[in-house]
């Protein structure tokens, strides 16, 4: 089966959700082409993906996962839930076991995106040390949502949390274009030695294979060759990737076809089931059936 780890999910109902978009305004993407959980369930069905780890619209709802958790409440056997929480606040720990008691089962960390194009300087700050050590010991992933600019703060986290499993959204976004043996993104590979470390291939990183010098037979062996397959998995960005899910899933497998059958199977499941146990408890199949 086919598991998407980073779909999002806005709702039309301003009033139950109200906006609260970290960065101070709401992301062109979720005010132009919302998808309710109703809508992903559909979208996923025409896919043919099973399950998913909906990710908290942080340029929407800020550190309020209200939505998310109530989409996971709404189809336990198809989601689990990644949440946003302040983690410079001194309650960041008691938040997240307060989102982990509502079924979400792993964290995300904004430091830079559409709503914020500059790299926070937060990103190993010691106020934060409380949440991490938290999330390593309830043992959720930390996803992180960030520029290549942070891969050194980053290293300083990886080494001083080393039961925490870190996700790198989106491969940090580096730049590919100059293609083999790819230094403009060296930063990246250089991560490959943090076995805590894992990659989150989306349809950005397969447009960036395939500008310049660049190519998917060029770049995802090398990419399986440093971290392995195992430390990769599949995310679809939709809909704040423009386009159907349907089509975002075909763009990123026709761009891992130069892998081996088994590599595929990590990359758009098993990896997947490592990260969130959650998805995997449940039978295979899927269900369009809303929980009362």
């Amino acid at each position: 089966m086919i598991v998407d780890i980073h779909p999002h999910v806005i709702s039309t109902d301003n009033v139950r959700y109200p906006n609260s978009p970290l960065g101070g305004h709401k992301s062109d993407w979720s005010r132009e082409r919302p998808v309710g959980v109703d809508q992903m369930v559909v979208a996923m069905d025409e896919a043919g993906i099973a399950k998913a780890a909906l990710v908290q619209a942080s340029t929407c709802y800020g550190h309020d996962n209200s939505y998310v958790a109530d989409a996971v409440a709404a189809y336990p056997e198809r989601f689990t839930g990644v949440f946003s929480v302040d983690v410079l606040a001194p309650d960041a720990p008691e938040k997240i076991r307060y989102w982990v008691g509502r079924k979400l089962t792993g964290l995300r960390l904004f430091t830079a995106g559409s709503t914020m194009p500059n790299q926070a300087d937060w990103v190993d700050d010691p106020r934060s040390f409380p949440a991490w050590e938290c999330a390593s010991e309830i043992g959720i992933p930390v996803c992180m949502q960030m520029t290549v600019n942070a891969i050194p703060q980053l290293i300083g986290m990886l080494e001083r949390f080393p039961k925490a499993s870190v996700i790198l959204d989106h491969l940090a976004k580096p730049t590919l274009s100059d293609g083999p043996p790819y230094a403009a993104a060296t930063d990246v590979f250089r991560l490959a030695r943090y076995k805590n470390l894992y990659l989150k291939v989306t349809p950005r990183t397969v447009e960036e294979a395939r500008k310049g010098m660049a190519t998917p037979a060029s770049f995802f062996p090398l990419l399986v060759s440093e971290f392995g397959a195992s430390r990769m998995a599949w995310g679809s960005n939709f809909p704040a990737s423009e386009g159907t899910l349907s089509e975002l899933l075909k763009t990123s497998q026709e761009g891992l076809s130069v892998l081996s059958a088994e590599d595929r199977e990590w990359i758009f499941s098993k990896t997947a089931l490592t990260l969130y146990p959650a998805l995997a408890s449940h039978a295979a199949g899927k269900t369009g059936t809303r929980s009362q």
